[in-house]
């Protein structure tokens, strides 16, 4: 979401193309905004957590805003790495249902809003959805990777570099 909006508004602000790359960023934030929103059909947080997160969404909303008006190149690399680091998360979770460690989770149906979103079977499971998540941060990680190393080359050679992944890619 940040690097979308910051690259939306230099583009306004500079009167030039941005090449693409805002789509994409955007894709991303929502995708991880349909995460959240399956994930919340599980269980409802308290309100204790939501204003934890409130306040964490406070402070690294604003953190990350500052470190990529400084260096886009690492805070793509940074979020290249952080999805490595889910599509790990996703692989143990799969592993574990697959062991039998995660009984109450082998028969779990998705939620309408899981299924209808990643064009899930009415009989999915727990296991599917992981799958598709997985599959979602696996994804962003190399959209990550290549945008870091296109901002890399714009630091260095003051180029742009057109998006190489197409809208809804």
């Amino acid at each position: 979401m940040v690097g979308g909006m910051v690259r939306h508004l230099n583009s306004l602000r500079r009167m030039k193309r941005d090449y693409g790359w805002i789509h994409t960023l955007l894709e991303e934030a929502e995708n991880e905004r349909m995460h959240l929103l399956t994930f919340l059909e599980y269980r409802q947080p308290s309100a204790m957590f939501r204003a934890t997160v409130l306040l964490g969404q406070g402070v690294m909303f604003n953190s990350f805003l500052l470190a990529y008006m400084i260096s886009p190149q690492f805070c793509h690399r940074f979020v290249g790495y952080l999805e490595e680091e889910a599509v790990k998360t996703y692989t143990r979770a799969v592993n574990d249902i697959d062991a039998g460690k995660l009984p109450s989770w082998e028969k779990m149906p998705v939620p309408a809003i899981g299924r209808k979103y990643w064009q899930l079977a009415e009989d999915s499971t727990m296991r599917d959805l992981l799958l598709a998540i997985r599959a979602d941060e696996a994804h962003h990680r190399e959209v990550n990777h290549v945008f870091g190393d296109f901002s890399r080359t714009r630091a260095e050679k003051g180029e742009e570099t057109p998006n190489p992944f197409p809208p809804g890619y």
